[in-house]
């Protein structure tokens, strides 16, 4: 059983990180889609603070025969479950990436191209640094 000076700490702990991360969301220095699952776990935890018999009770109800275990448990599918999300992300962003970079690639040629003929090209970049901002 936690103590209630415990408790105060943990609640308190938590509910300034959920805040951290709202006020970074709101901020834009995280998007909200990669968020949400700390979202999550921070008010999971909230709940497990305020009321910790439900940490016995939820173990009953799946079978694990410690509460403790059912947080290692839980823990390692939340973790599970960052590491796939960052994944599919990390995928996407090569994607777009690489598509960029082919973009890119194929105005340059175009440019080139222009150049050598000798027609006059007003819309296109001069240099690689124009087009990454």
């Amino acid at each position: 059983m936690m103590s209630l000076k415990l408790q105060v700490i943990l609640g308190v702990i938590l509910f300034l990180a959920l805040v951290g991360i709202l006020n970074m969301v709101r901020s834009r220095a995280l998007e909200l889609k990669y968020v949400l699952a700390w979202i999550l776990c921070d008010l999971a935890l909230l709940i497990m603070v305020i009321f910790p018999q439900s940490m016995g009770g939820l173990s009953r109800l799946l079978g694990i025969s410690s509460p403790m275990n059912m947080i290692f448990f839980l823990g390692f599918l939340f973790f599970l479950g960052i590491i796939f999300s960052l994944t599919v992300a990390l995928s996407r962003t090569t994607e777009r990436l690489r598509k960029l970079a082919q973009s890119v690639a194929l105005r340059f040629e175009k440019l080139e191209a222009c150049d050598e003929q000798g027609d006059a090209v007003q819309d296109l970049p001069a240099d690689t640094e124009e087009v990454s901002r």
